[in-house]
């Protein structure tokens, strides 16, 4: 029959649970003297801080590695749709915003701007609202009787 296991006979596993090591207690304890520490040394003095990125007086390789190029902060990123796209998604009239593209899956990150572009065709008027659009999509969408509306981002 086995034992019931009960709150006061609960015991770790043998071997799972060890015993502090406790260092500085002099030569017979076998962690006396230096108490594991080793001789003189950055790693045996008190306040040890050393960084991750250290790498023991070399230089470091973030500095040894050659720069190129650099990031311009005033890019503007936009989030392309094809006139193709929303002749696939949007029927004869329909208002085309961002809202209506979010809704039918045309737009996936945040707060991008969206930038319309001409390839593809479209042979129904639909009113779209983006941020930019391409000279070509323009004319394919009055072409077929819709009108492109700019918004500002």
């Amino acid at each position: 029959m086995s034992k019931l296991i009960k709150i006061d006979n609960l015991k770790p596993d043998p071997d799972s649970k060890h015993r502090e090591k406790r260092v500085g207690r002099g030569h017979g304890s076998g962690h006396g003297k230096t108490s594991c520490k080793g001789h003189k040394g950055q790693k045996s003095r008190t306040g040890l801080d050393i960084k991750p990125t250290f790498e023991g007086g070399q230089t470091p390789i973030i500095r040894r590695i050659p720069k190129r190029g650099f990031t311009n902060i005033f890019k503007v990123e936009y989030e392309v749709i094809n006139v193709k796209d929303l002749a696939e998604r949007f029927k004869e009239g329909e208002i085309v915003d961002l809202e209506s593209m979010k809704i039918r899956g045309l737009l996936k990150g945040k707060d991008k701007l969206v930038k319309l572009l001409g390839d593809g065709e479209i042979n129904f008027p639909l009113t779209v609202k983006v941020h930019s659009a391409s000279r070509s999509a323009i004319e394919k969408i009055e072409k077929a009787g819709g009108k492109v509306e700019l918004v500002s981002g």
